[in-house]
């Protein structure tokens, strides 16, 4: 079976287990710390970030984006990417900018300083970094509101990869608590959505030693 190398907190590796659960693909998930750096890892993957992709017949592919394009062409039945050039080119646009932008602006600064610091042993959270997250957050969630309030999916009439970009690095933040959802109805509803799909229910399953996620985690309806 092909497996996953992958962190459970990881917006990049959540992202991929829902591709990998909207295309019904089987997976063995894999738990790497990439702060340990492991020799055999490091073999897999030079870079040692999650995720890593192995397929069956032993070829690795790296990184988030390369394996959801990769998943995207080599199982094209439920496809991810949308229809047209057109489409395809927002999607991609979203997905940049939430795996960029939104990664840089509030993911780093909120999921980045509370828990990935800790685990690496980096000290202690940076208040400054913590505010700036919250400040990017409340932008970033009016963004998505008004992309979710004209569109029936973020990138357009489908379903895509730039809703699992969303989804992921949200479904992280929400699991520490940090999403203030009355700041965007037509966010909310987005989420309530997408967090509705069966392929959801194995990220919402997943814990964190130390870290209990608020009862609406996994509340489907909020």
């Amino acid at each position: 079976m092909r497996a996953l190398y992958h962190l459970p907190l990881s917006p990049y590796a959540r992202k991929v287990r829902l591709v990998l659960a909207e295309k019904r693909l089987p997976v063995e998930l894999r738990i790497e710390k990439p702060w340990e750096r492991r020799p055999e890892y490091l073999e897999l993957n030079p870079a040692g970030t999650v995720p890593t992709l192995v397929e069956d017949n032993g070829v690795v592919i790296p990184d988030s984006a390369v394996i959801c394009e990769y998943l995207d062409e080599a199982y094209p039945e439920i496809p991810i990417m949308g229809d047209t050039i057109v489409e395809r080119v927002e999607v991609r646009r979203l997905a940049a900018w939430f795996d960029g932008k939104f990664a840089s602006e509030v993911t780093q600064n909120l999921l980045g300083e509370k828990y990935m610091r800790q685990q690496a042993r980096r000290g202690n959270a940076e208040p400054a970094a913590i505010r700036t997250g919250y400040t990017a957050l409340r932008y970033h969630l009016d963004y998505l509101g008004w992309l979710a309030e004209n569109r029936e999916w973020l990138a357009g009439p489908n379903l895509s990869l730039a809703d699992f970009a969303a989804a992921a690095h949200l479904s992280c933040l929400d699991y520490i608590g940090d999403v203030d959802w009355r700041l965007s109805r037509p966010a909310k509803d987005w989420y309530a959505r997408i967090k509705s799909r069966p392929g959801f229910r194995t990220l919402l399953s997943d814990r964190v030693p130390g870290m209990t996620p608020p009862a609406h985690y996994v509340d489907l309806d909020f």
